[in-house]
Formats: structure tokens, sequence, C-alpha cells
């Protein structure tokens, strides 16, 4: 009877992650007070998960993470890339090896953003498509993220729940010989053929060196001092050599949709425009129109030292999703201005305040530089474009990679669990100055951390109840006359199944102790199986909604749902071809 109540609460909860309509975090809370309520877990071990070691080495890792970015490490390696030149196979495979190696030592998405302006601005110089760059550096991040115990969340779970079955975690590079050869096998097959398999989606100024996402989407109004005032919408491109496309106007409240050309503008028109960011500025220096809204904000940020203009996309588990500019009270609320939006499957019809949020779209927003970048990861987004340089600080890349190597050695020779390990090399690069103690809680990433809290408890349900070991046991009647080679290979595509559809983390805590139960049964070693679901783990490559990285390339690359398989599928396959004879090798059965 209680591993029916967990393996109903296991349905509900995958079915919730697979929904997306509720962030991953609270799916997890629920989980886990469905199973306090029930009496499955001991409400006085209900928050245990949140001291397990998984977690506070998760939080550590993205700690250091960010102490890296502010080391200035980043910027040494992106201007030495931005030298690289316009060949794309060239810019594919260093961007790529670059994710890949960043991966392996900070936070997966965090390499990945910190790497992707870089990526843009070699699209925009050397005229290739956004699309054939963006993914191959995401699914790069992923890929890179199995290498160290570090790289990935998975890695860190599975090496804790080892020491919980054995006394023995899995070390700090335990992971390093299947994840370097499924790491190199999936670059390979990326910079060759792999980007070859993506859509070309170039907007319409590709050919003039610009940034290829959808047009921005915009309101300017025609006031008193305006170049427009009498003109007709034809002689705007006299007026102002730009790429800038009029699809709206709004007279006395009145919207009139896609107008004639030879539409004559009035003082107090509302114009809708497509336009990038770089022209957007350039038409309203020429004609002299006004953003609509920006007169007011500009007279409340007087005294402000600087007014900045940042881009953002929305991400999956972010706050904006399915709410509306109106909704939110944007300005009053954080600040900030929404400038435009960018949306690639299809254009928007309706003014800025009436759309309605979606994962992938990238925002151009404006507001007072000292808080505009801690509000768009207040929002849940992620800022796409290179943001300013940081005034003040100076550079101490020796100094983070001293204390970071220090910690690296303590985890090798295990003089200290990687847990305290990393504690007190995040602790360190704070004291030191490396990372601004303002930045210390706003680097991590706090729905990864409760989801974690919250699906150990529920994870180890899964295990006293009962229920690993019976679905060990169904798992082991469909394959008892298989080969350990075929087990081990269910065991993986199960769980690259589930990441591709649920949160990697969760996908390793439930996976994990049917692995083991599987592995027991069939009188194996759990070693091989328990690297199969960590790499399976970061397996993410079919959707966009598996993991964070795919997401955020998602609107910027201008990529479409199904768009993931064309790349991610083949790639699996060589994780699979590759990954089950090396874990067999390295890890006997």
């Amino acid at each position: 009877m209680t591993h029916n109540i967990v393996f109903g609460t296991l349905i509900l909860t995958v079915g919730l992650f697979a929904w997306g309509r509720i962030r991953h975090d609270f799916v997890a809370l629920i989980a886990l007070f469905i199973l306090i309520v029930t009496g499955i877990i001991d409400p006085a071990q209900a928050f245990s998960g949140f001291g397990h070691p998984a977690v506070i080495t998760v939080a550590s890792v993205l700690i250091i993470g960010k102490a890296f970015e502010f080391s200035g490490l980043i910027d040494v390696l992106g201007k030495w890339i931005m030298k690289i030149g316009d060949q794309l196979l060239v810019q594919i495979l260093v961007l790529s090896l670059l994710v890949a190696v960043a991966s392996a030592f900070m936070n997966n998405v965090g390499a990945l953003a910190i790497t992707m302006p870089i990526a843009i601005h070699l699209a925009r110089k050397s005229g290739n498509p956004p699309s054939y760059i963006l993914m191959p550096i995401a699914f790069a991040s992923l890929l890179g993220g199995m290498t160290t115990l570090i790289g990935t969340p998975p890695n860190i779970i599975i090496a804790t729940f080892r020491a919980e079955v054995i006394g023995e975690p899995f070390n700090m590079f335990d992971f390093s010989p299947v994840g370097l050869t499924i790491m190199l096998s999936g670059l390979v097959f990326i910079v060759l053929i792999g980007w070859r398999l993506l859509p070309k989606r170039i907007g319409k100024k590709s050919d003039e060196n610009s940034f290829d996402i959808d047009d921005y989407i915009t309101e300017v109004e025609v006031v008193e001092d305006s170049k427009v005032i009498g003109k007709p919408i034809s002689e705007l491109a006299d007026i102002s050599d730009t790429d800038v496309q009029v699809f709206g106007l709004v007279r006395d409240n009145k919207l009139i949709h896609a107008p004639e050309i030879n539409y004559v503008l009035l003082k107090k028109d509302i114009i809708l425009l497509e336009t990038d960011a770089d022209d957007l500025k350039t038409f309203i220096e020429d004609t002299k129109v006004k953003l609509v809204g920006d007169k007011k904000f500009l007279k409340d940020a007087e005294g402000s030292d600087k007014i900045m203009v940042a881009e953002a996309v929305v991400m999956a588990d972010s706050s904006l999703i399915g709410r509306t500019v109106s909704d939110l009270h944007f300005r009053s609320r954080y600040g900030i201005n929404l400038v435009a939006i960018a949306r690639r499957e299809k254009r928007i019809r309706r003014r800025l305040n009436k759309i309605v949020f979606q994962t992938g779209d990238v925002l151009l927003l404006q507001g007072r530089e000292q808080v505009l970048n801690d509000t768009i990861k207040y929002m849940g987004c992620l800022p796409l474009a290179q943001r300013s340089l940081r005034i003040g600080y100076q550079t101490k890349i020796l100094l983070a990679m001293g204390i970071f190597i220090l910690s690296v050695t303590l985890v090798v020779t295990r003089l200290l669990p990687v847990q305290v390990a990393f504690s007190m090399a995040a602790v360190g690069m704070v004291l030191s100055g490396v990372l601004p103690i303002k930045n210390v809680y706003t680097s991590v990433d706090w729905p990864v951390i409760v989801l974690l809290g919250a699906m150990i408890p529920v994870g180890v349900a899964l295990e006293t109840s009962g229920g690993a070991n019976l679905i060990a046991s169904w798992v082991l009647e469909l394959g008892e006359t298989m080969p350990a080679w075929a087990m081990l290979t269910i065991i993986l595509v199960i769980t690259m199944f589930l990441s591709d559809i649920i949160n990697n983390a969760a996908t390793v805590v439930l996976m994990a102790p049917i692995a083991v139960g599987v592995a027991n049964g069939l009188g194996y070693s759990i070693d091989p199986f328990l690297m199969a679901v960590a790499v399976g783990g970061s397996c993410a490559f079919l959707t966009p909604i598996g993991h964070q990285s795919n997401t955020l390339v998602m609107g910027p690359g201008g990529y479409k749902f199904t768009d993931y398989w064309r790349m991610g599928l083949p790639l699996e396959v060589i994780i699979v071809l590759v990954g089950i004879p090396m874990i067999m090798w390295v890890w006997p059965i």
C-alpha cells in the first residue's frame, strides 16, 4: 500500500513537471507535502534534504562559477575568441569547446549565458545565422558538464548517492574517462555534421550584418518636433535609412491595422514598428519621434548616473509567463521600461501592454544601471547581450584559480569531502574580494536548491517504501534474458527520456535507486548503472524544456520546438553507442 501512494505521487509529479504550468521547485514541494500528509515521510525528516551534501555542493558550485565571472577570466577568453575569424566551422568549434570546458567547472547555464554575447557578435560580424551557432554551444554546455563531479547537479547527486549506498562517493574526476569520451564524440558530431541539420533562420537584414532574431516590436509617438509630421509612411525610408517596418497605427485610441503606405502621419499618432535594437535607436534619432512612456520615465530618472538598455530571454520558470505588462504593472513594480519584444514563431499584432509573455521571448529593457541587471534575474530572465563593464572591480584571475585549484586538490586527495571543500572555496572567493558579497545569494539558483531539497526525501521514500525495488523487479522481468550491456542501455535511455521532459536533478533522484535495484538484482556492481544514470541525466537534447540551456537559445536562435530533434536525436544515439562500451570498460560489471 505504501509504495502505491509513492507511485501515485511520482506519476502526479512527473505529469506536473511535463505540464510545465507549475514551476519545478513547487512541484517538488507538492510531492514532498503529499508524502508527509500520507505518513510516508516523517515530518521531522521532511526538510532533511536541504542539508544534504548534494544540495550544499550545488549551491557552492554556483557561487564559485559566479566568482569566475567576476574574476575577469571570461573577459580575457572572450577577447581572444573575438579574433578567431569569420569561418563558421572554426567559430562553432572554438565556442563549443570553450563552453564545454567552462561547463566542467561551473554552472552549465552560466557558462552558456556569458558565452552567448560572443557568439552573437561573431554571427553579426561574419553574417552567419545564429541558429547555426547557438544550439551547438547549448548542447556543448551539457556535454561539458558530464566530465567532472561538479560539472552538473546529476553528477553531484549520483556521487553522494553512491556514498550512502556503499560508503564511498565518486571522486572529482571519476566521471572524466566516460564524460570526456562522450564530450569529444559529441563535439565532433556537432562541429562536422550537427549544425548542418539545423534550420537556416535568417532575418530580412541578415545580409546587412545584423542580429538574427525576429524584429523587435515597439511603439513610438509622433510629437510636436517630429520630422515625420505630415509625411506619408512611404517616406519614412527617406528620412531614416533603417530597416523599420510599420505594421500598425494608433490614432484617437483606435488601431489601424496594416495602414497603406500613403497614409499621412499626424501629431500624437502612435506608430507600431518592427525593428531591432540598433535600428530602433537610429530611427528615433533621425525622425525625432519618442518612445511611448519614455518621457515620464526619463523625468523620474533625473539624478541617476546612467540609464542603460539590456536584452533578456524569458526562461521557462519566469514569473512573467502567462502575464502581460498591464497585469504586472511593469514600470511601477520593477522600475524599468519594457521597450520592445521579439518572438520568433509569429508576429504580434497587439500593443505591448497586451502581449502575453511566453518562454523564449526576447525583451528589450531600459532602466537604471544599478538595478536593471538584478531585476532581470529577479524576473526569471537571463541577459542576452553583453552588459556594460563592471567598474571598480580588479582582475583577480590568479587568485580565483588558486582558490579553486586548492579546493579541487582537497577533494581529489580525499582530505575533505566535496561539500566541505567547495563551501570553503565559495567563502574564500567572497573573503578575498573575488566575488562581491552582494552577489553571493543572487548567484545561487534557488529554485534548483528547493527542488533538490524537496526531491531528495521523495527519492528516499521511493527506496524505503520498496517502490524502487519493485520497479527494478519489473525491469528485470522484462530483460531477464538480456545481456548486461542491454540492461545498461535500458537504464540510460529511460533516464534520457525523463530528462527531456522533467528537470535533470529530479530525474536522477528518481532513477538512482531504481538503477541500484536493477544492479543488485542482477548481481552486478552498482557503479556502471549509476554512471549510466549520470550520463542520461545530462542528455536533455530533444526539447527546449529539458534544460535551461536549451530554453536560453530558443528565442535568440529562432528555434521551434521540433528543431531540437534534428540535432538532438542523432546526438543521443551517438552518446548511447559511445557511452555504453566506455561505461562497461571503465566501470566493469
